[in-house]
């Protein structure tokens, strides 16, 4: 690494530990390319995930499942947040050495400024650095947003999912402003650990990317379990008291009050590329705030990529890494993949049971025009599933949609035990054209989840032919 009186010059930069830059620098480092990593926070090394997003989150999930009846709920999370903080302190550790053992990769812990197209400054603990690199990929990924409700900022009670995770305190009555995938997650992992939990959704349903059946399945789920849903209604102030808050919102014309001791703000995120100064470097933003790219990651400047959360894609870490096979491909390879290569991309929610889904929903399908044919049925009827039964959860529903004339898996929707991993399998099944048939006459190991498969596809709920 080229050094001069505090200043660097390397082949690549990466500015943000995340899943996409940390792979890119990984590999270029491993064939001696010179790289450089910025992280602003010695508590980001490896990015959200493994430090305030997936990995703590759905550690939760895990330890809100173990809690008994005779467990004392404050005890079991507070237990349960020293065990997961104790995790994610080991994986960032590691996130750290994977790079900095490498003897082509430094390491930086500061805030990264653009000064031009090929220069950053970056303040560390012992002064400033300037870095110039050939190639920089911006990596600084999201932040929870916190919307101009009247008293919810400036709230004591209020709590993003970064610090809501962080704190050892279990709220007795938590109320969620927004009840997308993230709002809805943490209010059954909290319900779980004997929180009180309220959800104010401004939609008229939760779990809006599914079809309504879905979706009406899994919210009763959760409201079976004691959580409080209320769509439809807008949120209207947060005022702090002296040992909780009120929050006010409208529903139906008419006002109404919740009181909390924590709010969770949990109305979405934003990319981080407030400090980064891109106008200096002459990289576009979007109008929703992302660094603006094409199909293969690189910005109005050519030799600076953005991968992951900022760039504006899907804000999820497989996302992130496949992100960085794209840039690897353009650094290294023949430089044709790109973001149009992806098809069936799935996700989960994990609410208890999973709700997976991948593809088309039912109404998006017959938007599309394909004659459908629906095939499913509630998981407490599939008979070929026994493992719910043996794990005693036999809740949910699996959906898929079918065209009609071809037996092409168009789309799913599975709530139900493992269902984070069986989508996986219709998803690659999507991606290599294997139809609906082959899916169901296929041989699967007993007793599993996936074996529903035999029945589920076998039952046509309803058809256009």
């Amino acid at each position: 690494m080229g050094t001069t009186n505090r200043n660097l010059r390397a082949d690549v930069l990466v500015l943000g530990f995340g899943k996409g830059g940390k792979t890119v620098a990984a590999t270029l480092g491993k064939l001696g390319r010179r790289v450089v990593m910025v992280e602003r926070s010695a508590k980001m090394y490896g990015g959200t995930c493994p430090n305030v997003g997936c990995v703590p989150s759905k550690a939760l999930v895990h330890h809100s499942h173990r809690r008994r009846p005779q467990d004392v709920p404050q005890e079991w999370y507070e237990r349960s947040v020293a065990e997961v903080q104790a995790l994610t302190k080991l994986f960032r550790g590691e996130n750290y050495d994977a790079l900095d053992g490498l003897d082509t990769v430094t390491v930086l812990t500061g805030a990264a400024a653009f000064t031009d197209p090929h220069t950053v400054r970056v303040e560390c603990a012992d002064g400033p650095l300037t870095i110039t690199a050939e190639t920089i990929l911006i990596n600084t990924g999201s932040e929870p947003i916190v919307l101009d409700i009247p008293g919810l900022r400036s709230s004591q009670y209020t709590v993003t999912s970064t610090d809501l995770i962080d704190t050892t305190i279990l709220p007795g009555r938590l109320a969620i402003i927004g009840g997308g995938y993230l709002g809805m997650e943490f209010a059954s992992i909290y319900r779980r650990f004997g929180s009180q939990v309220t959800v104010i959704e401004a939609a008229p349903k939760v779990f809006g990317l599914v079809d309504d059946d879905v979706a009406a399945v899994a919210e009763a789920i959760l409201v079976d379990e004691g959580i409080e849903i209320v769509t439809g209604a807008h949120t209207t102030e947060v005022r702090d008291g002296e040992s909780s808050a009120t929050v006010g919102y409208e529903k139906d014309g008419r006002q109404h009050t919740v009181e909390a001791d924590a709010v969770l703000a949990a109305t979405g995120r934003a990319p981080v590329i407030g400090d980064l100064a891109l106008e200096a470097a002459g990289v576009r933003v979007t109008e929703r705030g992302a660094v603006e790219v094409d199909e293969h990651l690189r910005t109005s400047r050519p030799h600076i990529f953005a991968l992951g959360d900022v760039n504006g894609g899907p804000e999820f870490t497989y996302v992130s890494l496949d992100d960085s096979r794209i840039v690897l491909d353009q650094l290294l390879g023949e430089g044709k993949r790109s973001t149009d290569d992806r098809v069936a991309i799935p996700h989960t929610v994990f609410i208890t049971p999973p709700l997976a889904s991948v593809g088309l929903t039912e109404k998006q399908a017959r938007a599309a025009g394909h004659q459908v044919r629906i095939a499913g049925r509630p998981v407490a009827e599939i008979a070929a599933m026994p493992r719910a039964y043996i794990v005693e959860d036999t809740r949910g529903m699996m959906k898929f949609v079918l065209d009609a004339e071809t037996d092409e898996i168009l789309g799913a929707a599975l709530l139900s035990v493992d269902a984070q991993e069986m989508i996986n399998t219709v998803a690659l099944a999507m991606r290599h054209g294997i139809r609906a048939a082959e899916l169901r006459n296929a041989v699967y190991t007993h007793p599993s989840s996936t074996e529903a498969f035999n029945d589920v596809l076998a039952t046509i709920v309803r058809s256009d032919i």
